[in-house]
Order: C-alpha cells, then structure tokens, then sequence
C-alpha cells in the first residue's frame, strides 16, 4: 500500500465534504430549506440514471455522465455558488472556479487529478455528447425545484419568463424532449402566476 497516496485521497475525501455545506438557491422540492450542493450534484446523478434515454439521440456513457456531474460543482467549495441569474457574479465566477479547481483537484495523487479536472473541464465546455446531457440535466434539475415550489425562488429574485428560457434553452442541446417538457412547465408556470411574463 502506498501511504502517501492514500493520504492524498483520504485527504481530497476530506476537503470535498464541505460541498455540504455550500447552500444553492434552490429550495428543496417541500420548499423547507435551500438544498446544498452536494444534495444536488446526488440529484443530477440519479436523474442521468433515469432519464438516460432523453440524451438527445446520440450513444452516450451514462457512468461518464454520472461521474462528471458528481464532480462538476466541487470547485464551489473555494468559488461559492453562483446563482444562476446573478449576471455580476458571472463575471469572475471563471476565475474564481478555475483557481478553486486547481486547488482542490491537486490534492489528489496526480494521475486522480488528471482525470477529475478532466472531467469537469469537458463539463465547464459543454462540447461532447456527455458534457451536454450532464448540463442539461443541471439546468432542468432548478428548473423543476422552482416550478414544483410555486416558484419562490423566482418571486424573490424578481426573476421573469425571458430570463428563464434564456437560462435554460441549452437544455436542447443535450436533450431536445427534456426542452419540451421544460417549456411545458416554463409555459404552466407562467400560466398559474408562478413566473412573471
């Protein structure tokens, strides 16, 4: 056994326990709480597991996409979560969530690191058939909790309709019926008072 890798893992095991700790705006689908990041990187996860098949038509490798959405929101630990429509936390979130992946991968032996920067890197450029479903599924998973909530987190932030499909239009490129039924319930929520026009 090799201590000192070991040592590095247990380590990185460690530090990735904080994902539990960083709040997202999403509230939990009974609307108790916010949900964590951690919750919602399981979520994505078990969402690719069910709706597999809405991947757009093309063969994709559901355990790749698995794998990448468990590690796609790690760099949050040091970079915060940055809600979705906040357009002046985008503007260094790039920054800061490349600085935090280089941190918090490089606690990995190096041949770990290699491969979980990997995958959020193709994650971060949405570019193969896996990375587009796995961002798909992390736009419809919020999407959802707000529709499902009477859209509390939406009412708060002021949030309207054009901003919501703007936001969510990438879902099509990696699962073109997912867009469907989420404009279904973009159009509904708009309908029953949820989403303003």
């Amino acid at each position: 056994m090799d201590l000192h890798r070991l040592k590095q893992q247990i380590e990185f095991v460690r530090e990735v326990d904080k994902l539990k700790t960083i709040n997202r705006q999403t509230l939990l689908i009974d609307a108790s709480r916010r949900e964590n990041d951690a919750e919602h990187s399981w979520h994505l996860a078990l969402m690719a597991l069910v709706l597999g098949e809405y991947a757009g038509g093309d063969a994709i490798n559901l355990l790749h996409v698995i794998r990448m959405v468990l590690v796609h929101d790690l760099v949050e630990i040091d970079a915060g979560d940055t809600y979705c429509y906040d357009e002046a936390g985008y503007a260094d979130k790039t920054q800061r969530e490349t600085r935090a992946a280089d941190r918090i991968f490089n606690l990995l032996p190096p041949d770990q690191a290699t491969e979980i920067r990997a995958l959020w890197d193709e994650f971060e450029a949405s570019q193969t058939p896996e990375a587009k479903f796995a961002n798909a599924l992390d736009r419809l998973q919020p999407l959802m909790h707000n529709v499902f909530t009477n859209g509390r987190m939406w009412k708060k932030h002021g949030i309207i309709k054009s901003q919501v499909i703007g936001r969510n239009r990438k879902i099509a490129d990696g699962a073109p019926d997912l867009w469907t039924f989420a404009r279904n319930l973009i159009e509904k929520a708009t309908d029953d008072g949820h989403l303003a026009p």
